[in-house]
């Protein structure tokens, strides 16, 4: 659990960063959180424990408890030390993002003594389920705010839109409204300021401990970047790393909890530990990005952009998840920075995180398959399969097309809060993609047989994270895209899919022009219209999905991490 002092408001972070400025303090002062928090914390244990406890209880069982360990013997003796520095930092993180997501975080918590709800509070980061399309799960709680707490909850679209604020798109500010009612931008390292600072020298005490000079570097302009809200020179030097064996991700980052613009960054961190046998084997698809972008199915000026070459794959083992990485589906593998200048400049970092991918493989997707893929087909279900496939769809992140063809700016900012949704849409389709190819010239190992399989059964898993989510919308619409194109079958005795591997290969293709082009014309209208047709579960799909829920086959996984799991 997270430390109540690091629990700030961020009414309470501003005006610690007023104290230096009297006027700013009484303007700040009285900018209420943005959500309101529509009768949130009048929820009690009472009548929470009486409707909801074994209900609740339901709910938690869908997340299979893992433990995060690793191997950490051969660190040195200041790598070691500087594991706990940093499981503190990723603790800010997380308490940062409980107000971006929701706000009034502690006073929700404490209005229940009901153990099932408390703890169904702290696996979702507030009271709405992320596994149910953000449906609320505590009594008295309305629906989730689109902007979460990004924004005030009675801002409309075109208030924001008519505003004229500059730095309204930023992904590090907050929309709040001054004393007058008026829109106003409060830049995060105002808004959590005392946490920032808290985060910033840990960081430093940590890059003082590294030995590692990449490593340094990156500790100390990323400690900078908290205070300033200036995160490129901190991703160009993360990008420069290549020999370090600790890893730290930390700040704002993803932005899919803001699903009213797509805008606003999430505060969230990842500790990692190097797997450097498993590391040596990827190093040769790094090289692949600028032969597989002129070979994408598209006309030539969809993938005119080169894809940076200074990009790497690794694999890792997770000791500590925070913020919003740690909510619903976990994430397995990292394909960041998200800055478009970077990726262009350098590319990208490909990390996958292989402790928590092979506990995912084992508890889910292998029960998984083993009920709904058809059983002669089941032996082409293996864990390397599965590692490639999350691996590529990381790696397909810088194919494609970054700026729009038609004068619309970044297809990040065209297609607004539609963009997450068909960004992993792309990724997951163009990921099959790369492996077909690969595996055509012999770079690939295997069976193609696997990939497609594991593929498939990889899906079905993901759309159990629900249609509220970019990554299970996205599985949605290349699950309804392939079953139309034939790539699968489902045989209705035995409630079983079979793959059709040549239509598969079809399919993706065909999938991959589509998105690739939808988002190369920033065309708003035309992926909001492809997800609001093709991102819905069909009858069969939830008879099937109901049978893997009546098995008790977990939805995803829960940590149970720190520096007691770890012994230190």
């Amino acid at each position: 659990m997270i430390r109540k002092n690091l629990l700030l408001t961020v009414t309470a972070a501003s005006l610690v960063f007023a104290c230096e400025n009297k006027r700013q303090v009484q303007e700040t002062a009285k900018i209420p959180d943005a959500a309101n928090l529509p009768a949130d914390t009048t929820a009690t244990a009472d009548t929470a424990h009486a409707a909801h406890s074994a209900t609740i209880a339901d709910r938690i069982r869908q997340y299979a408890p893992v433990r995060l360990t690793a191997n950490l013997s051969k660190l040195t003796a200041k790598e070691k030390e500087m594991i706990p520095i940093l499981l503190d930092c990723a603790k800010i993180m997380d308490a940062i993002f409980k107000q971006q997501t929701y706000g009034s975080y502690d006073s929700l918590l404490n209005a229940t003594t009901d153990a099932n709800l408390k703890r169904y509070i702290e696996m979702n980061y507030g009271p709405w389920d992320r596994l149910e399309e953000d449906k609320p799960f505590v009594p008295g709680i309305g629906p989730k705010p689109e902007g979460a707490n990004f924004y005030p909850k009675n801002m409309t679209r075109e208030e924001f839109e008519s505003a004229n604020l500059p730095d309204k798109t930023s992904q590090y500010t907050l929309l709040r409204r001054d004393a007058n009612g008026k829109l106003i931008t409060v830049p995060y390292r105002t808004a959590y300021a005392a946490q920032v600072k808290q985060a910033s020298d840990l960081l430093k005490r940590a890059a003082a401990l590294a030995e590692n000079p990449g490593l340094k570097k990156y500790l100390t302009l990323r400690a900078e970047a908290l205070l300033t809200d200036n995160y490129q020179p901190s991703d160009l030097a993360w990008m420069d790393m290549k020999t370090n064996t600790i890893d730290f991700v930390v700040g704002p980052i993803e932005v899919y909890e803001d699903k009213l613009f797509g805008y606003k960054a999430a505060h969230e961190a990842y500790v990692l530990v190097k797997d450097l046998d498993w590391s040596k084997r990827l190093e040769k698809y790094a090289a692949t990005l600028p032969d597989l972008q002129r070979g994408l199915p598209v006309p030539a000026k969809y993938k005119a952009e080169k894809p940076g070459t200074d990009a790497d794959l690794n694999a890792y083992d997770v000791l500590y998840y925070a913020g919003h990485c740690n909510t619903g589906g976990k994430t397995i593998a990292i394909n960041l920075p998200n800055d478009e200048e970077v990726q262009l400049k350098k590319g990208a970092r490909r990390l996958q995180l292989k402790n928590a991918m092979r506990a995912k493989f084992d508890k889910i997707l292998m029960p998984i398959g083993n009920m709904l893929i058809a059983p002669e087909q089941r032996q082409f279900l293996t864990f390397d399969a599965f590692f490639a496939t999350t691996m590529f769809h990381e790696v397909a992140h810088g194919l494609g097309i970054k700026k729009t063809v038609n004068g619309k700016g970044l297809v990040r900012e065209a297609l607004k809060e539609q963009g997450s949704a068909i960004e992993e849409g792309k990724a997951d389709i163009l990921g099959l993609y790369m492996i077909t190819q690969l595996h055509k010239k012999g770079m690939v190992e295997g069976d193609l047989k696997d990939y497609y399989t594991t593929f498939l059964a990889s899906v079905i898993r993901s759309v159990r994270f629900g249609a509220g989510e970019a990554h299970g919308q996205a599985n949605m619409v290349r699950f309804n895209y392939f079953a139309q194109q034939g790539a699968f079958q489902r045989d209705a005795k035995t409630g079983t899919y079979r793959v059709d591997y040549a239509k598969m290969e079809q399919a993706m293709n065909k999938l991959s022009e589509i998105l690739l082009t939808l988002q190369g014309n920033g065309d708003y209208e035309g992926v909001k219209k492809l997800f609001t047709e093709q991102g819905k579960v069909g009858p069969e799909l939830q008879q099937d999905l109901n049978r893997l829920k009546e098995a008790n086959i977990p939805v995803d996984v829960v940590f149970e991490q720190g520096k007691e799991v770890l012994g230190i």
